[in-house]
């Protein structure tokens, strides 16, 4: 056993408590963590929107150093520098062709810690078992048992503070644009939502230099980031009607990519009018299961498509190394977005991010 301390969630809220982590099974590594990003999905768990067995820890942004290695582990070593993402089969058709965010055991291994090894490692807290394995890992404490298939090795010295979110929300925003939208220098594209994946989707697509980039939200000072990022243009959806200003903005053409990172089925209905003919609205997020998105058959038989992303499409060893390099080169600049709280702050982090104050809150250990 190792002792250590977590954020653990007990009934719509975190208790900071002493726990123990024990020793990796097959194919898991005990890695100490540096930090972990806090995420909406996070928030969705804690708001009982995702069914994870309380009490138990989340946190699914994590970046640390190995500990120590279970059996059947050759990838890292323990020093090796470490960040955590979500993890998957790799035996199913998705996972075989490069689709691991598509696995068949997706939902389980991720969101509800199942699917694990007899000699899994586990958390405990006053000698009893708690759930763990979210995402493959639950890095809201000081250690997380993590899967082989969620760690990608990073260089000596690599600021993992700074790298933590890479492994979801930047991840699928930036994903989500890259991989999936993938926009040219003719196209108008529209990210709504300016949160941590909105703004990466953002970064994105300005790498690709569309014609126009535009970010819908309805914190003023986002949209600022937002245009300080790329954007070429920025609506206020608490303000502004969107509809009559995507229709000026694009002169009565339409979106032709649109990037819904709200996970609310009105802002999904309105950026689908409000796309092209032959547009495209890719819709994440993680509303209550049986959220309904509406839509008018005869206005999506123009080509439309409505299309759903999990985690950018991305397979993070590909991906997270180039996110890195990018960072490395600034032009991804991750602190602009950051702000750090302490293990004990993580309700404050989490109120901070829900009310709009923090773009993406790191937890530091």
């Amino acid at each position: 056993m190792t002792a250590g301390r977590a954020a653990v969630l007990d009934t719509g809220a975190f208790t900071v408590s002493d726990v123990d982590y024990g020793d990796p099974g097959r194919d898991e590594v005990l890695v100490r963590l540096v930090a972990s990003g806090l995420c909406h999905t996070d928030l969705a768990v804690v708001a009982g929107g995702i069914p994870f067995p309380a009490p138990g820890v989340i946190g699914h942004e994590g970046a640390g150093v190995v500990e120590r290695v279970g059996h059947g582990v050759t990838e890292v070593a323990p020093g090796d520098k470490v960040l955590l993402s979500f993890t998957s089969c790799g035996g199913c058709a998705a996972c075989a062709a490069d689709h691991p965010a598509y696995c068949e055991t997706w939902l389980p291994r991720n969101l509800l810690g199942a699917l694990r090894q007899d000699d899994a490692g586990t958390i405990t807290r006053d000698g009893r078992r708690i759930a763990g394995h979210f995402f493959g890992q639950s890095s809201f404490g000081t250690f997380a048992i993590a899967d082989r298939r969620s760690l990608v090795k990073v260089a000596p010295e690599a600021d993992l503070t700074a790298l933590a979110p890479l492994g979801c929300g930047v991840l699928t925003g930036f994903g989500s644009m890259w991989n999936v939208l993938d926009p040219g220098p003719a196209d108008v594209v529209a990210v709504y939502g300016a949160g941590a994946v909105g703004l990466s989707g953002v970064i994105a697509a300005s790498l690709r230099a569309p014609a126009r980039l535009i970010a819908i939200d309805l914190v003023a000072a986002r949209l600022e980031l937002a245009r300080e990022l790329g954007a070429t243009d920025v609506i206020d959806a608490g303000t502004e009607d969107v509809a009559a200003r995507l229709a000026e903005i694009t002169a009565g053409h339409g979106v032709d990519l649109s990037f819904d990172t709200t996970g609310n089925p009105g802002v999904a209905r309105g950026a689908l009018d409000a796309a092209a003919i032959r547009g495209t609205v890719l819709v994440c997020g993680a509303p209550p299961p049986g959220t309904e998105i509406a839509v008018d058959i005869q206005g999506i038989l123009t080509g439309k498509v409505l299309r759903g992303v999990t985690m950018g499409d991305a397979r993070p060893q590909q991906l997270i190394p180039q996110l890195v390099a990018l960072h490395a080169e600034g032009r991804l600049p991750l602190e602009r977005l950051e702000r750090a709280y302490e293990l004990e702050e993580i309700a404050q982090a989490a109120e901070d991010m829900h009310l709009g104050r923090t773009v993406k809150p790191v937890i530091v250990f």
